[in-house]
């Protein structure tokens, strides 16, 4: 690998809208982190008085497995601006390096995002409230069950297997049949 190259870890929406140039996008694995819906989201996916939910990675002893960037050469400095824009706007997230596993058997270190135990925006939800949640809030980027609705099928559409994804998806459509 080289040392300049800019890789980013996408396991919610960046793998359906990574919103930067990328040169190369990899199936990795994550090793002591599970992606869960434990951020209250109160600007894309929900408000002050009506949080959504979204994704995050949480420490502990699991795997999450996602696509692996590999940011377009010359483009990193805006691309890093960018990402920090929208995933630091509420400093829930924190900013870290951490090493990916490559499905073609590379080893990579890529910025990732992953939640702030300690803000107040995390949350610990059994799934039926956090279906309950989805089902309505909406926020500056849509509806909450789009932002669900579009995981879920991107990481199929990749042959990645998330159960908790998965039964959120199908429960908020029993909850919301109208829901897209």
């Amino acid at each position: 690998m080289d040392k300049n190259e800019l890789w980013v870890f996408g396991y919610g929406s960046l793998l359906w809208h990574p919103g930067f140039d990328h040169d190369e996008a990899v199936i990795a694995t994550l090793s002591g982190y599970h992606r869960s819906f434990c951020m209250r989201s109160i600007h894309h996916r929900g408000t002050d008085e009506h949080p959504g939910l979204v994704l995050a990675l949480d420490e502990g002893d699991a795997t999450c497995q996602g696509i692996a960037f590999r940011v377009t050469p010359g483009t990193e400095a805006p691309t890093m601006a960018a990402l920090r824009e929208r995933e630091l706007v509420s400093s829930a997230y924190l900013e870290k390096t951490l090493t990916l596993s490559l499905k073609d058997g590379r080893n990579v270190t890529a910025v990732t995002y992953v939640i702030d135990p300690e803000h107040v925006q995390y949350c610990h939800l059994q799934l039926e409230e956090q279906a309950q949640i989805i089902a309505t809030a909406v926020g500056g980027r849509g509806p909450n069950t789009d932002y669900l609705f579009n995981t879920a099928d991107h990481l199929t559409d990749l042959g990645i297997t998330d159960p908790e994804l998965s039964w959120l998806a199908n429960r908020v459509r029993e909850i919301a049949p109208n829901a897209t």
